[in-house]
């Protein structure tokens, strides 16, 4: 692996990226994979090693003009493709799915859902616009994707307020002033299981382990429909206002096989 040329494709994005082993001793553990930290001099690319892998990293694309770059990593288990690059404040680390990626225009309509590049497709007639941050398909922020729509006229006790948004237990939330929700799957979510688990788990895994009674379960929806609208902010991001109701979509990097290689989480 060139390190030396590793570094100079970064700096081309005005970034700095670190290649290190991984920490792994009786006091302190690291994860190997790609992290966003931040020192003296400001943010950095973290990529660490695991001693017993053979990973060979290479920049495949890098577009200077909008900051952003397509990684490659080369794995005995295949290629993972990260897109890194800056969005609004921070520097940025995305798994990218689909094997055919190979720039990072790929990679940004890749992480588009398809409910997106199919609106994008009808609404959008300029290809330069189809990956802005906002145009006349969706507003974006983060990974989340607001697209505009016409959806049932939900009850008024339906509606919540200040709502957060989280991809996964650990990330930070971005709120929003209105929410209402439809369909989805009923799941009981605890520390132990912040995925959740279905009421069939919930009970076997009460009559199993003696201590589960006092885990602080709550019920929630799974993968329910979430419409927002108003105010939409998050500290590393520009506050969006949506006047109308919004259909909220996730980004597709969860169905990338490199994104347990992820180590910062957003």
């Amino acid at each position: 692996m060139d390190t030396i040329l590793l570094s100079k494709k970064f700096e081309q994005i005005g970034a700095r990226v670190n290649l290190r082993p991984a920490i792994n001793h009786r006091y302190r553990q690291e994860l190997a994979g790609i992290d966003i930290r931040t020192d003296d001099k400001g943010e950095y690319f973290d990529i660490r090693l695991a001693a017993d892998e053979q990973v060979d990293y290479e920049v495949i694309d890098v577009r200077p003009e909008m900051r952003h770059l397509l990684l490659m990593a080369r794995r005995d288990s295949g290629k993972h493709k990260f897109l890194c690059g800056h969005d609004e404040r921070h520097w940025f680390v995305c798994a990218v799915p689909g094997e055919s990626v190979s720039n990072v225009v790929n990679a940004m309509e890749a992480l588009q859902p398809l409910i997106v590049r199919t609106t994008v497709r009808k609404r959008v007639k300029r290809v330069k616009d189809r990956l802005r941050r906002k145009n006349k398909a969706f507003v974006r922020q983060g990974e989340w994707f607001f697209v505009k729509v016409t959806p049932p006229m939900p009850e008024p006790k339906a509606i919540v307020r200040n709502e957060p948004l989280r991809r996964n237990a650990g990330s930070k939330a971005h709120m929003c002033q209105y929410v209402y929700r439809t369909g989805g799957v009923i799941v009981w979510v605890c520390h132990r299981y912040p995925q959740g688990v279905l009421d069939h788990e919930y009970h076997k895994i009460l009559s199993t382990e003696p201590k589960a009674k006092v885990w602080a379960w709550r019920q929630m929806m799974r993968d329910p429909t979430v419409y927002v609208r108003g105010r939409v902010w998050h500290p590393d991001h520009k506050t969006i206002v949506l006047n109308e109701w919004h259909r909220v979509l996730m980004n597709t990097e969860r169905e990338a096989p490199g994104a347990s290689h992820i180590v910062f989480l957003d």
